[in-house]
């Protein structure tokens, strides 16, 4: 999902009887077994800079701001769209420490978050250490329970196999390929879209009978 900290403009919830819930007023703090997730905040700019803007980090992911005041804009265009009731988004940071290593976002796609997409980016060092998967699973639990969302979709581009890998292992299905559909550094990319359905992901979470062994795909 890209950066927007370009636009200033609050997109207001288009359904008519939007009521507001708690999550508009602050997102609420997520924790598991690494990490925990949080409202980003505007000293948050300074690391999410260091990290996020290396070249093997932003080479798949729409250009994000090039300079830390360009994230502290970014960080409060967040806080905006989520009083609106239209998108929000976490600083995922490590258990013990209060540090932004990346961050997950959400955007409502429709009307009352019934269809969504998500994106996510993270810093390289944090690469292969379990701590996206641990990330994922809270903020899918918070889509699917606290924002009530029926379809997530994620674009990836084709060409991210570590992106469309990790979307792969948290059940997400590909369900088709988004040709020249991405421009990113000046060429254009085809994506893979992926969506994940509610139901899918109850299935998956719920605790499998005692006794039972699972069934493992490589």
């Amino acid at each position: 999902m890209p950066f927007r900290p370009e636009r200033d403009v609050v997109t207001m919830p288009t359904v008519s009887n939007a009521v507001t819930t708690s999550w508009q007023h602050g997102l609420p703090t997520l924790s598991g077994g690494q990490v925990v997730l949080r409202e980003l905040r505007s000293s948050d700019a300074v690391s999410l800079h260091a990290l996020l803007t290396p070249e093997e980090v932003a080479r798949f992911i729409s250009t994000p701001p090039s300079t830390v005041d360009g994230f502290e804009k970014f960080i409060a265009w967040t806080h905006r769209q989520r009083t609106a009731g239209a998108y929000v988004c976490f600083a995922v940071t490590l258990r013990g420490y209060d540090t932004a290593i990346g961050i997950f976002q959400v955007r409502d796609l429709g009307q009352d978050f019934q269809t969504a997409e998500w994106g996510f980016a993270l810093g390289a060092a944090f690469w292969g250490t379990g701590i996206f998967h641990d990330a994922a699973r809270l903020v899918l639990d918070f889509v699917f329970e606290s924002l009530a969302v029926h379809r997530l979709e994620a674009r990836a581009a084709v060409l991210n196999g570590r992106g469309n890998g990790a979307l792969q292992k948290l059940g997400a299905v590909q369900e088709g390929i988004l040709r020249r559909s991405f421009l990113c550094r000046g060429r254009y990319l085809d994506q893979a879209l992926y969506a994940l359905l509610a139901a899918d992901w109850r299935k998956m979470r719920r605790p499998m009978p005692v006794g039972a062994t699972s069934l493992l795909v490589h």
